[in-house]
């Protein structure tokens, strides 16, 4: 009986044997299954399995910002594919509702937040020090930061970026080249906005190096700023207003002040110089949006530590104008400033 049941076991036992070998296609043999080939993976240029998710707060809908962000989308998608998913909020030019989209993002624990302005920045920044933040149309990391030193970098923590920082002195140079007999010009930024004052004072320096007579004039909101920009037109030969985000969002209400007053703006950049300026030496948003985007990718998937990573830069100017500004203040421009179409 016990002869009987050791042979039984024996059997049993070679019998599962070839079952696994069969099964697994692991056998050298004719008779062997060879396993089915693995399929591969698409190419999303993320690591396989990865997905990421990526929350988008922009300040205020205006030409610059909204290409900034369309820039990263491209530029991220084009990098990652289908493994990352936005998540977009528009704080609709309120900071408070920055924090509000802010916190959002936190409690779905993204992978990375997108700061589009100095309030979305400001508002990333107070609410976590672990989820990185990469801001886009930031002109000064220091100062939007409080920051003991003003140098665009923010290196040991978890927020690095892009700047739109724009040429100031070729600004203040543009000025020059357009308007050489004017005498006094006005500086016309929004108090609230920390990167405005200190473009404005930046500027102002280059200009008075080059004999012109400044006069700051800030407004706190939108509900002063048709009676401040009326009251720099009243003693101003040309205007200047910077990168400055109350100016972009209500270039109507400006374009109705200094038209009637025949007084030129030369603006910081595309978007407020299409609505209200007459000329601009400006970066593209969209090529900002896209190195920022382009650094997303390499935080994500590891390549790059945000801690480490320098505030990058958009190189390339253009002198641009208005074509209905110029015409409705019988200007002519030079040959090589380009129109601003549409």
């Amino acid at each position: 009986m016990k002869r009987l049941s050791k042979l039984t076991a024996l059997l049993l036992s070679a019998a599962m044997t070839l079952t696994l070998t069969a099964c697994g296609g692991g056998g050298t043999g004719s008779s062997a299954t060879p396993a089915p080939a693995a399929t591969p993976a698409p190419n999303t240029g993320a690591p396989a399995g990865e997905s990421y998710v990526v929350g988008i707060c922009q300040l205020a809908p205006h030409p610059a910002l909204d290409a900034a962000t369309q820039g990263f989308k491209d530029a991220l998608s084009a990098e990652l594919g289908s493994a990352v998913t936005f998540r977009e909020g528009n704080a609709g030019g309120e900071s408070a509702n920055c924090i509000t989209i802010v916190d959002g993002f936190l409690a779905e624990n993204v992978d990375l937040i997108l700061a589009n302005a100095t309030a979305s920045l400001t508002a990333a920044a107070a609410a976590t020090s672990t989820i990185p933040v990469l801001g886009t149309a930031i002109t000064n990391y220091g100062v939007a930061l409080n920051l003991d030193t003003t140098e665009d970098k923010v290196l040991g923590g978890n927020i690095s970026g892009t700047s739109d920082l724009p040429p100031l002195d070729q600004q203040a140079e543009m000025l020059h080249e357009l308007f050489p007999e004017a005498k006094n010009v006005g500086l016309v930024y929004c108090s609230a906005e920390a990167n405005s004052v200190f473009q404005v004072e930046t500027v102002q320096g280059h200009l008075e190096g080059m004999g012109y007579t400044c006069t700051q004039y800030a407004f706190t909101d939108v509900n002063d700023l048709s009676s401040v920009v009326q009251a720099a037109c009243d003693s101003s030969d040309v205007l200047y207003i910077p990168t400055d985000n109350t100016a972009a969002n209500n270039t109507e209400t400006i374009a109705n002040v200094v038209i009637p007053a025949g007084v030129p703006v030369i603006a910081g950049e595309s978007g407020i110089c299409s609505g209200c300026g007459l000329a601009t030496l400006s970066i593209s948003y969209y090529e900002l949006g896209e190195i920022t985007g382009r650094m997303a990718a390499q935080i994500l998937t590891g390549e790059l530590n945000v801690s480490e990573a320098a505030i990058a830069y958009d190189g390339t100017v253009d002198k641009m104008y208005n074509p209905d500004m110029a015409a409705a203040l019988d200007i002519t421009m030079p040959e090589d400033y380009l129109p601003i179409e549409g």
